[in-house]
Protein backbone atom coordinates (compact mmCIF):
# COMPACT_ATOMS: atom_id res chain seq x y z
CA UNK A 1 0.00 0.00 0.00
CA UNK A 2 0.89 3.74 -0.31
CA UNK A 3 0.85 6.72 1.66
CA UNK A 4 1.42 9.95 -0.22
CA UNK A 5 2.77 13.23 2.62
CA UNK A 6 0.42 15.74 2.58
CA UNK A 7 2.79 18.10 4.41
CA UNK A 8 4.47 18.09 7.94
CA UNK A 9 1.02 17.65 9.94
CA UNK A 10 1.17 14.48 9.84
CA UNK A 11 -1.32 13.84 7.12
CA UNK A 12 -1.03 10.72 4.60
CA UNK A 13 -2.91 10.13 1.47
CA UNK A 14 -3.79 6.74 0.92
CA UNK A 15 -6.36 4.48 -1.08
CA UNK A 16 -9.47 3.41 1.05
CA UNK A 17 -10.27 0.30 0.36
CA UNK A 18 -13.09 -2.70 1.36
CA UNK A 19 -10.95 -4.01 4.21
CA UNK A 20 -11.34 -0.36 5.68
CA UNK A 21 -15.20 -0.82 5.85
CA UNK A 22 -15.22 -0.09 9.81
CA UNK A 23 -12.92 2.74 10.23
CA UNK A 24 -14.78 4.03 7.26
CA UNK A 25 -18.03 3.80 8.59
CA UNK A 26 -16.92 5.22 12.39
CA UNK A 27 -15.36 8.23 9.96
CA UNK A 28 -18.42 8.54 7.84
CA UNK A 29 -20.37 8.77 11.93
CA UNK A 30 -18.25 11.74 12.73
CA UNK A 31 -18.68 13.59 9.85
CA UNK A 32 -22.41 12.69 9.45
CA UNK A 33 -23.50 16.21 10.31
CA UNK A 34 -21.31 17.92 8.75
CA UNK A 35 -21.46 16.47 5.20
CA UNK A 36 -24.81 15.44 4.91
CA UNK A 37 -25.63 19.51 4.85
CA UNK A 38 -24.09 19.38 0.76
CA UNK A 39 -22.87 15.70 -0.05
CA UNK A 40 -25.27 12.57 -0.42
CA UNK A 41 -22.05 10.35 1.30
CA UNK A 42 -23.47 11.13 4.27
CA UNK A 43 -26.80 9.18 3.24
CA UNK A 44 -25.42 6.36 1.19
CA UNK A 45 -22.78 5.11 4.39
CA UNK A 46 -25.13 4.53 7.06
CA UNK A 47 -24.07 0.83 8.50
CA UNK A 48 -21.43 -1.11 8.19
CA UNK A 49 -23.05 -3.12 5.02
CA UNK A 50 -23.64 0.32 3.07
CA UNK A 51 -20.06 1.48 3.67
CA UNK A 52 -18.14 -1.65 2.39
CA UNK A 53 -20.48 -2.11 -0.77
CA UNK A 54 -19.38 1.91 -1.14
CA UNK A 55 -16.07 0.89 -1.13
CA UNK A 56 -16.32 -2.27 -3.21
CA UNK A 57 -18.05 -0.91 -5.60
CA UNK A 58 -14.57 2.32 -6.24
CA UNK A 59 -12.57 -0.75 -6.18
CA UNK A 60 -14.34 -2.28 -8.76
CA UNK A 61 -14.69 1.02 -10.46
CA UNK A 62 -10.65 1.77 -10.14
CA UNK A 63 -10.06 -1.68 -11.40
CA UNK A 64 -12.14 -0.83 -14.37
CA UNK A 65 -10.01 2.49 -14.81
CA UNK A 66 -12.99 4.66 -13.48
CA UNK A 67 -13.28 5.99 -10.53
CA UNK A 68 -11.26 6.16 -7.41
CA UNK A 69 -11.63 6.65 -3.58
CA UNK A 70 -8.82 7.75 -1.17
CA UNK A 71 -8.63 8.65 2.24
CA UNK A 72 -6.96 11.38 3.99
CA UNK A 73 -5.51 10.04 7.41
CA UNK A 74 -4.48 12.81 10.10
CA UNK A 75 -2.34 11.39 12.80
CA UNK A 76 -3.45 7.65 11.52
CA UNK A 77 -7.26 8.84 11.74
CA UNK A 78 -9.09 8.48 8.59
CA UNK A 79 -10.77 12.45 8.88
CA UNK A 80 -12.04 12.81 5.14
CA UNK A 81 -11.30 11.60 1.41
CA UNK A 82 -10.92 12.68 -1.97
CA UNK A 83 -12.31 11.34 -5.07
CA UNK A 84 -12.49 10.94 -8.48
CA UNK A 85 -16.24 10.59 -8.59
CA UNK A 86 -15.68 10.19 -12.66
CA UNK A 87 -12.94 9.32 -14.27
CA UNK A 88 -12.79 8.24 -17.96
CA UNK A 89 -9.07 8.51 -19.42
CA UNK A 90 -10.41 7.85 -23.13
CA UNK A 91 -12.12 10.97 -23.20
CA UNK A 92 -9.55 12.77 -20.58
CA UNK A 93 -11.81 13.95 -18.26
CA UNK A 94 -12.31 13.18 -14.72
CA UNK A 95 -14.19 14.67 -11.64
CA UNK A 96 -13.09 15.35 -8.57
CA UNK A 97 -14.49 15.44 -5.22
CA UNK A 98 -14.34 15.53 -0.71
CA UNK A 99 -15.21 15.50 2.46
CA UNK A 100 -14.31 15.98 5.89
CA UNK A 101 -15.05 15.55 9.25
CA UNK A 102 -15.33 18.60 11.50
CA UNK A 103 -12.45 18.28 13.32
CA UNK A 104 -10.31 18.06 10.20
CA UNK A 105 -11.75 21.79 8.76
CA UNK A 106 -9.62 24.35 8.47
CA UNK A 107 -6.16 22.95 7.55
CA UNK A 108 -5.83 22.87 4.08
CA UNK A 109 -6.19 18.81 3.88
CA UNK A 110 -8.45 18.63 0.88
CA UNK A 111 -6.63 21.42 -0.80
CA UNK A 112 -3.62 19.53 -0.56
CA UNK A 113 -4.98 16.16 -1.48
CA UNK A 114 -6.86 17.24 -4.40
CA UNK A 115 -3.62 18.63 -5.77
CA UNK A 116 -2.03 15.04 -5.05
CA UNK A 117 -4.54 13.85 -7.34
CA UNK A 118 -5.33 15.78 -10.20
CA UNK A 119 -1.33 16.31 -10.33
CA UNK A 120 -1.47 12.23 -11.06
CA UNK A 121 -4.47 12.30 -13.25
CA UNK A 122 -2.81 15.49 -15.27
CA UNK A 123 0.69 14.29 -15.54
CA UNK A 124 0.57 10.53 -15.24
CA UNK A 125 -2.94 10.01 -16.99
CA UNK A 126 -3.48 12.15 -19.50
CA UNK A 127 -6.42 14.00 -18.30
CA UNK A 128 -7.20 16.81 -19.81
CA UNK A 129 -10.33 18.31 -18.44
CA UNK A 130 -10.83 18.35 -14.53
CA UNK A 131 -14.49 19.04 -13.15
CA UNK A 132 -15.65 20.02 -9.75
CA UNK A 133 -19.56 20.13 -8.82
CA UNK A 134 -20.53 21.73 -5.82
CA UNK A 135 -23.50 22.95 -4.13
CA UNK A 136 -23.22 26.46 -4.49
CA UNK A 137 -24.46 26.95 -0.92
CA UNK A 138 -21.36 24.94 -0.14
CA UNK A 139 -19.09 28.12 0.24
CA UNK A 140 -16.04 26.05 1.75
CA UNK A 141 -16.24 23.26 -1.22
CA UNK A 142 -16.07 26.71 -3.51
CA UNK A 143 -13.48 28.65 -1.90
CA UNK A 144 -11.48 25.34 -2.15
CA UNK A 145 -12.17 25.14 -5.83
CA UNK A 146 -11.20 28.96 -6.02
CA UNK A 147 -7.75 27.85 -3.64
CA UNK A 148 -6.86 25.16 -6.53
CA UNK A 149 -7.14 27.64 -9.28
CA UNK A 150 -10.07 26.45 -11.13
CA UNK A 151 -12.27 28.48 -12.80
CA UNK A 152 -15.88 28.64 -12.31
CA UNK A 153 -17.91 27.48 -15.88
CA UNK A 154 -21.49 28.40 -14.41
CA UNK A 155 -24.73 27.69 -12.23
CA UNK A 156 -26.57 24.82 -13.27
CA UNK A 157 -29.86 26.42 -11.56
CA UNK A 158 -31.83 23.98 -9.31
CA UNK A 159 -30.26 20.80 -11.01
CA UNK A 160 -30.44 18.52 -8.07
CA UNK A 161 -32.32 17.68 -4.82
CA UNK A 162 -30.74 17.35 -1.93
CA UNK A 163 -32.85 17.03 1.83
CA UNK A 164 -36.13 17.51 -0.60
CA UNK A 165 -34.63 20.51 -1.56
CA UNK A 166 -33.46 22.03 -4.99
CA UNK A 167 -29.97 23.58 -5.17
CA UNK A 168 -28.11 25.00 -7.73
CA UNK A 169 -24.61 23.30 -8.64
CA UNK A 170 -21.26 24.96 -9.70
CA UNK A 171 -19.50 23.65 -12.29
CA UNK A 172 -15.59 24.54 -11.92
CA UNK A 173 -12.78 23.29 -14.00
CA UNK A 174 -8.98 23.44 -14.94
CA UNK A 175 -7.35 22.41 -18.23
CA UNK A 176 -4.10 20.42 -18.15
CA UNK A 177 -2.34 23.31 -19.98
CA UNK A 178 -3.75 25.32 -17.18
CA UNK A 179 -3.16 23.17 -14.24
CA UNK A 180 0.83 23.19 -15.27
CA UNK A 181 1.03 26.87 -15.45
CA UNK A 182 -0.76 26.99 -11.68
CA UNK A 183 1.64 24.23 -10.66
CA UNK A 184 4.65 26.02 -12.33
CA UNK A 185 5.46 22.41 -14.56
CA UNK A 186 5.26 21.96 -17.95
CA UNK A 187 3.49 18.71 -20.43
Amino acid sequence: MFAVSLGDDGAELRPLEPWQAEEFLAHMDRARDLVDQHVRLAQVVTDLGSARAMLVRYAESQAADGGRLYGIWLDGTLVGGVMFRLFDADAGTCEVGCWLEPAATGRGLVTRAVRVIVDWAVERRGIHRVEWVVSSANLPSVRTAERLGLRREGVLRESSVHHGKRQDNEIWSVLAPEWRELRGTTG
